[in-house]
């Protein structure tokens, strides 16, 4: 897997970025999207509007869920529909990345006091594959108070990488947001990998990771008026398979979730 560390994935991210949304012919479309569903196993079924619809690759890679079709749980929710590879305590600036590996939390948020916010608290890693729906929301009721995009690299996210790549969620490109709630902050962090550069946020066109020509320097966007959002609302969108990480302050979640497969919706 050397190779890994010498490839342009930045720049192989965007082109391919470019090649999946290009809408086709009819023709040429349908055996695009025939092949893609077999590939991937994707759950046509769920989809908002039907299989002739998305022209493009990339347009039926972010398709939408016809409504209802995750109901919304009680309390705290999962985000996305992933599996859930990591639950665990916040230990000051230290979150738990892998056997013997470990990650920085003041790095991951571009922020040096989260620390002391977060101590204590819980975080929860989300690994979204090809097959999964690749919309993100809201697990928590609250307000968006600010959104920060940190410009990074674009390393794969998969076992390989978690087990070999020193910080790998905090150097990787990524779009946090920021949740103020009633019992306290949430971050949720949509982290970009190979050929997943882009990520979209829902409710504001202006950001959007891994631009050509892009600042290489964090950009912060609060908002004077916050958004509010209720669980189950979308914030973001992945163009291909990723990673969420959630983080909570201590006592939000009373017990941590066992890891395996979930559902958008689902109570954590």
């Amino acid at each position: 897997m050397d190779y890994i560390r010498v490839l342009p994935k930045n720049l192989l991210s965007q082109a391919i970025g470019s090649l999946v949304s290009i809408e086709h012919p009819e023709s040429l479309a349908r055996k695009a999207r025939d092949w893609f569903i077999k590939r991937y196993q994707i759950n046509m079924a769920e989809a908002e509007l039907p299989l002739e619809s998305y022209p493009s690759i990339s347009k039926l890679f972010t398709r939408k869920l016809k409504p209802g079709i995750r109901p919304i749980g009680d309390g705290i929710v999962h985000p996305c529909d992933a599996f859930l590879s990591c639950a665990d305590e916040i230990d000051y600036d230290t979150l738990i990345q892998a056997k013997g590996k470990k990650y920085s939390l003041s790095k991951l948020l571009a922020n040096d006091k989260a620390p002391q916010i977060y101590t204590g608290g819980s975080h929860l890693v989300y690994y979204l594959c090809p097959t999964d729906y690749h919309r993100v929301h809201s697990p928590v009721d609250g307000e968006v108070t600010k959104v920060t995009h940190v410009p990074g690299k674009l390393w794969p996210v998969n076992v390989w990488s978690v087990q070999n790549i020193d910080e790998l969620f905090s150097v990787n490109e990524r779009v946090i947001f920021h949740i103020e709630t009633a019992l306290g902050p949430v971050e949720l962090v949509m982290v970009g990998a190979t050929n997943v550069g882009k990520i979209t946020v829902s409710f504001d066109e202006e950001i959007v990771s891994n631009r050509v020509g892009q600042s290489h320097v964090p950009f912060v966007k609060s908002y004077l008026k916050p958004i509010k959002v209720s669980k189950g609302d979308e914030l973001g969108v992945f163009n291909m398979g990723s990673t969420v990480v959630m983080i909570y302050p201590h006592g939000m979640l009373s017990v941590l979730p066992r890891l395996h497969k979930v559902k958008l919706g689902e109570s954590v």
